[in-house]
């Protein structure tokens, strides 16, 4: 009998000592984007839509294999920000927008819902895949945050994988910048009367102008354990002065994610991001204004971003499992996958 009462004991000792590592049956919801702004079907080619099309694919498809092997949600974004980081198309990596100077300067963040850890790194040079900078930011060092040298010399001794910053150059990208520079003129005004002040002190931008194309990407994802995370990558915004930073590498703009709520990745005009604290903002409502994601996701984007003055949108997966992608622009690169399921891209309205 002391034998059974002993082994009993021992049984749940080990349970409480040693939790459940299988993942439950929990169902696995992974979101993508690759930026908002004037994206019309008008300017779009049949043949530059199937690369989006695809280029979303491969992502979710990255990003849905480490999910259905029974891995975290912070593989899975990273990996799926990763392949958007390596493609030209979008504006984060490889494809990043030049600033006015002629330089790419790169911002990254991520999150996991978890234990509400966090890494990010804003200004980077010569890093190839912030986003995993951003992970070594929040795994290896007691930073949030790193800058500039300081960030691409920890990246170096973590050993990630530098290249020159002739790597980041693209001929479409430089045009861009070109084209900005030219128009200057007519996006940078003094504010007179009949202008309405954005908040960027003597001058206006406007969104239809250098500001008007967002090319962020980004990934949110649910777990088959119930754990959520989030990541987020740009190249900030063409013809940019100053060293300006966006949202992007911001915990609680950009990027949130929290297992009692949600995860989500934004892309838009990152000073209004910013000034809403968009992401943190949405996951308060949820969880202390007790609203759906929806009803918040939409709040945010569709009523307070534009009232304010500026644009974009989100991708989001609450701790059910429900998404949201909502978006006040004319378009938004966005997918999502769950399970075994095929997975759904869209771009406009």
């Amino acid at each position: 009998m002391r034998k059974l009462v002993v082994l009993i004991s021992l049984f749940f000792i080990e349970k409480t000592a040693f939790p459940q590592t299988q993942p439950s049956k929990n169902r696995f919801v992974l979101v993508v984007h690759g930026g908002a702004g004037t994206i019309l079907r008008s300017e779009m080619s049949s043949e530059k839509e199937k690369a989006y099309t695809e280029s979303l694919e491969e992502a979710l498809e990255k990003g849905a294999a480490i999910l259905q092997k029974g891995g975290s949600a912070l593989d899975a974004v990273e990996a799926c920000v990763r392949i958007l980081e390596d493609n030209p198309l979008f504006n984060a990596g490889k494809g990043a927008v030049f600033t006015n100077a002629g330089k790419n300067e790169l911002d990254a963040s991520i999150m996991e819902g978890k234990t509400l850890a966090a890494g990010a790194v804003a200004g980077v040079k010569t890093i190839k895949n912030p986003v995993s900078a951003a992970r070594a930011v929040m795994e290896k060092s007691p930073h949030v945050m790193l800058t500039g040298d300081g960030a691409e010399q920890f990246a170096r001794e973590q050993g990630l994988e530098i290249v020159d910053p002739s790597y980041f150059y693209t001929e479409d990208r430089w045009k861009s910048l070109q084209n900005a520079i030219r128009e200057d003129s007519i996006n940078k005004l003094k504010i007179d009367s009949g202008k309405k002040n954005h908040g960027f002190g003597e001058y206006q931008y406007t969104p239809s102008g250098v500001f008007g194309k967002y090319g962020t990407v980004g990934a949110v994802a649910l777990d088959t354990y119930g754990n959520l995370a989030a990541a987020t990558s740009t190249g900030g915004m063409t013809n940019k002065k100053f060293g300006r930073v966006g949202d992007s590498p911001i915990i609680g703009a950009g990027t949130y994610a929290n297992n009692k709520t949600v995860a989500i990745s934004g892309t838009g005009w990152g000073e209004y991001f910013i000034r809403l604290v968009m992401a943190k903002t949405i996951s308060d409502m949820m969880e202390f204004g007790k609203m759906k994601l929806n009803a918040a996701a939409d709040e945010m984007i569709m009523k307070r971003l534009p009232a304010l003055g500026g644009d974009g949108g989100i991708i989001a997966v609450d701790k059910d499992g429900n998404i949201a992608m909502p978006f006040c622009t004319e378009g938004m690169y966005r997918g999502y996958v769950k399970d075994s399921e095929k997975p759904v891209v869209k771009i406009y309205k």
